[in-house]
């Protein structure tokens, strides 16, 4: 690390810089708390160590200004002459550490290499956080269909309360980004939102993912961890696919959701938490009640508020403005008005959207790699858009064998790659020799004809 140290002793600025040098930090001296406050203004710093009793402006006041100048420098105090006030000062200063004078060097030592390790975890969460939000995005609804709006209308009303929110839709409509507003608009929107897939989750893991466990609580369980529930204490927890989780478990979910206190696997005390709870499920969970596969107290408990996210194909009129967005995380060239030619526009209007925005992001995902130039076309999309085109076009025509709509079908694709016989034989679906065998068969029969 890069060092401050402030002190008035001559021997001990000698001692500190030759030792803190040696064990591969950089040191610079300041023989009192003007010319401190001066280094610190010219350069940056990752500690500063400081010796309260100095002439002119004391330690405590070289951190104050070093508060104000480099808030993120780590301040350690060093007294010859102890006392409860100065402490106190040092502390509601936020500095690390209180030291006597004499101090071992080996202890000083130590002490440097916590707050370096501290530096390092503070500069690597920063990092994962913004990757997170890269990841993530925000929590952009994109839509004008009137049932996005009604959507928003009912997000922004029940954002601000404490109020269990049940959403409900499609696999790939959505869910989350919902859930996310929700968090976002909340007044803890700037604690953590924490998501948990249910369904993706191990049935003999469960409860150990969300209410954590002790050491030795079951086999393999070396080192005690803290459950998402206790991540998200503040914050909000997204139980997403809830219909999912077994009925055992069910019943505890119940109990937290009701009186806030967990219980870690293998500890007998519990543990209070503060979280705002939202679901989502594309179940039934009212069939499920009927069957008894998920219990009716807790349907009460988490739909106390519910929020349906419409289906892609009952908003057609957003498909385009959401292929545009979502186009935008792969690629910037072209304006958003020419980025797709209207022959794909109409087959992206058209498609069913069985697997909704999921499968609307995977198609544009597919588009963008496969497009070397805006705008995208037809020949860009997937395999069964080109298929439904050919379709199209065979209804167009006369009748014709079997036969001969599948030779059109491999003249397509072998035109869509550009005569690369290979890569059209893997998007047909067939090996590159039944591709050959085919056309062979056709320019025989061409032939004999």
């Amino acid at each position: 690390m890069h060092i401050l140290f402030a002190d008035d002793e001559r021997n001990l600025q000698e001692l500190m810089k030759k030792n803190l040098e040696k064990i591969g930090h950089s040191v610079v001296v300041c023989p009192d708390g003007a010319t401190a406050v001066a280094a610190l203004q010219k350069e940056p710093f990752d500690c500063l160590i400081v010796d309260i009793d100095m002439p002119g402006m004391s330690g405590i006041e070289v951190i104050q200004h070093a508060r104000e100048l480099r808030p993120d420098v780590e301040a350690v105090v060093m007294t010859g002459n102890p006392s409860q006030e100065t402490a106190i000062a040092a502390l509601r200063h936020q500095a690390y550490e209180y030291l006597t004078k004499p101090c071992p060097l080996a202890h000083i030592a130590e002490l440097l290499g916590q707050i370096a390790q501290r530096r390092s975890t503070r500069r690597q969460l920063a990092a994962l956080q913004h990757r997170v939000r890269q990841a993530e995005g925000d929590s952009q609804l994109v839509g004008t269909a009137p049932s996005m709006d009604a959507m928003k209308k009912l997000i922004s009303r029940v954002a601000p309360t404490e109020s269990t929110v049940l959403i409900r839709g499609e696999t790939g409509c959505g869910k989350e980004l919902v859930a996310r507003a929700v968090h976002q608009q909340s007044l803890r929107g700037e604690e953590p939102l924490v998501a948990v897939n249910c369904g993706a989750l191990p049935e003999n893991l469960i409860e150990s993912e969300l209410f954590g466990h002790c050491k030795g609580a079951f086999t393999g369980a070396d080192v005690a961890r803290v459950g998402l529930f206790e991540v998200a204490d503040g914050g909000t927890i997204f139980l997403d696919e809830i219909g999912e989780l077994p009925l055992a478990m069910q019943a505890k979910l119940l109990r937290v959701l009701e009186t806030g206190d967990i219980r870690r696997l293998g500890d007998n005390q519990t543990v209070n938490v503060n979280v705002r709870v939202v679901c989502a499920t594309h179940r039934d969970l009212d069939a499920m009640v009927s069957e008894g596969t998920f219990r009716e107290d807790l349907m009460f408990r988490i739909n106390t508020f519910e929020i349906m996210v419409p289906a892609l194909r009952e908003r057609p009129q957003d498909i385009l403005p959401l292929a545009v967005h979502l186009l935008r995380r792969h690629r910037t060239d072209g304006s958003d008005d020419q980025v797709f030619t209207p022959a794909a526009i109409d087959e992206l209007v058209a498609h069913r959207w069985p697997g909704n925005v999921r499968e609307l992001a995977n198609v544009v995902e597919h588009a963008a790699i496969l497009c070397d130039a805006m705008p995208i076309d037809v020949t860009h999309l997937p395999r069964h858009f080109s298929s439904r085109q050919l379709r199209k076009e065979i209804r167009d025509t006369a009748p014709m064998s079997l036969r001969e709509m599948e030779l059109i079908a491999i003249d397509r694709a072998i035109e869509r790659h550009e005569g690369n016989k290979k890569a059209a034989a893997e998007e047909l679906g067939v090996s590159l020799k039944t591709l050959y065998n085919k056309l062979n068969a056709a320019e025989e029969k061409k032939q004999s004809a």
